[in-house]
């Protein structure tokens, strides 16, 4: 298998630590719908949707999305429904940009 130069750039501990981070962000994210959903069912507190929000835009929207679709939470809200994905694509934009265009090494 051909590993990109610029994966092979960076240091093996920074790259540890930035899949470490996107896993925990992704299943805090995850986890946050499904209690939210929980909550909804039971009639509790919420968890606020800026806060679900919040957790897609620092990394974690595949976790969000995931946990939208399983879960079927806030799938009939428009924001969410185009958002969500939104965020993700702006996220896999902007890496492919930085990766290919900026000329910065992922060191």
């Amino acid at each position: 298998m051909n590993v990109p130069e610029f994966i092979r750039k960076i240091p093996e501990s920074t790259a540890a630590i930035i899949i470490f981070y996107f896993l925990f962000v992704n299943l805090a994210a995850f986890l946050a719908m499904a209690l939210d959903k929980h909550k909804a069912r039971k009639g509790a507190f919420r968890i606020p949707e800026a806060v679900l929000f919040l957790f897609s835009v620092i990394g974690g929207s595949i976790g969000s999305l995931l946990g939208m679709f399983l879960f079927h939470h806030k799938t009939r809200k428009w924001k969410f429904r185009i958002g969500m994905p939104a965020i993700l694509i702006i996220q896999i934009a902007v890496i492919a940009w930085l990766v290919l265009f900026s000329g910065v090494e992922l060191r």
